[in-house]
């Protein structure tokens, strides 16, 4: 498969990003996490591909079928929200 440049930069940004699964990617990009592995191997330095796989590695969030919750994202209960280019403390 050949992907464009600007393709790959943001498969290796969704794959880096905790929250992001790899049902995600494949729906996005057609590419199973096997082939998402394998760009990460191939596109990042051999220390980078290690520090990412250990990172990924077990983790539930990565995986749908792992995941604690059904629909929507995540949301701290701190985490503050953006309501007309203010924050506030909803």
């Amino acid at each position: 498969m050949n992907l464009e440049l600007k393709d790959i930069d943001r498969i290796i940004e969704m794959a880096w990003e905790d929250r992001t699964p790899f049902d995600a990617i494949t729906f996005q990009f057609n590419l199973k996490e096997q082939e998402v592995i394998n760009l990460m191997r191939r596109e990042l330095k051999p220390s980078s591909f290690r520090l990412w796989r250990a990172r990924v590695q077990g983790r539930a969030t990565k995986h749908s079928k792992k995941r604690t919750f059904d629909k929507g994202r995540f949301k701290c209960s701190r985490q503050r929200t953006i309501t007309n280019n203010s924050i506030s403390k909803r």
